[in-house]
């Protein structure tokens, strides 16, 4: 088996390839929605979330206020680090449950972990390759526009709030290239998931 990391930029088209990746046959574990499930109301980083940032960041019906949570820690590294150290572990946790199941099933199986902080986080420690999809920022900004409806000035925020995706290439084992025509994107991936595969 092996754990593949699978990172980029906001917008670059990450989840464009890990579902590329997962008609090839791959296992993806997506962090994000792991992050929600493991904030679902009345569970344990539900409950330590509500008693650090209070009633406040809950909607009508108990769930969290995502956007809400998001507006109280960005730009407050403090409160960020109290959050990340709520939601992380247990995402980590879920993670290699599901890591092992997908190995018990399969011994020979890739697992893509799609995780946008893979770097940040230091995830990449516990991977054993890296994929890095990138785009140039004008894309980035089109796409974010496009799909958030952002101003640019808000595209660009959200850009510059990530390590900078020249310092994700260089450190990642595999690039691939968000921006290319669907079906040459599609070949990457099959020709790279076929040379993981030979390796598993």
């Amino acid at each position: 088996m092996i754990l593949v990391g699978l990172t980029g930029g906001i917008a670059t088209g990450k989840s464009t390839v890990a579902g590329m990746f997962k008609r090839c046959g791959a296992t993806v574990i997506d962090a994000d929605a792991l992050a929600r499930e493991v904030v679902q109301p009345g569970k344990p980083a539900w409950r330590e979330i509500v008693s650090t940032f209070g009633k406040t960041v809950l909607n009508p019906d108990r769930t969290l206020n995502r956007q809400g949570l998001g507006v109280m820690v960005f730009g407050h590294p403090a409160k960020l680090r109290q959050l990340e150290r709520i939601i992380h572990p247990r995402v980590a946790r879920e993670q290699a449950r599901r890591t092992r199941q997908a190995a018990r099933i399969d011994p020979h199986t890739i697992v893509i972990y799609d995780v946008p902080l893979l770097f940040e986080a230091g995830i990449n420690t516990r991977v054993n390759t890296t994929i890095v999809v990138t785009a140039d920022r004008e894309t980035q900004i089109a796409r974010l526009k496009k799909r958030n409806g952002l101003s640019r000035a808000e595209a660009l925020s959200r850009i510059k709030s990530q390590m900078p995706l020249a310092e994700k290439r260089r450190r990642a084992d595999y690039v691939l290239d968000g921006t290319l025509p669907l079906p040459q994107l599609k070949q990457q991936v099959r020709s790279l998931y076929q040379s993981l595969r030979t390796s598993a």
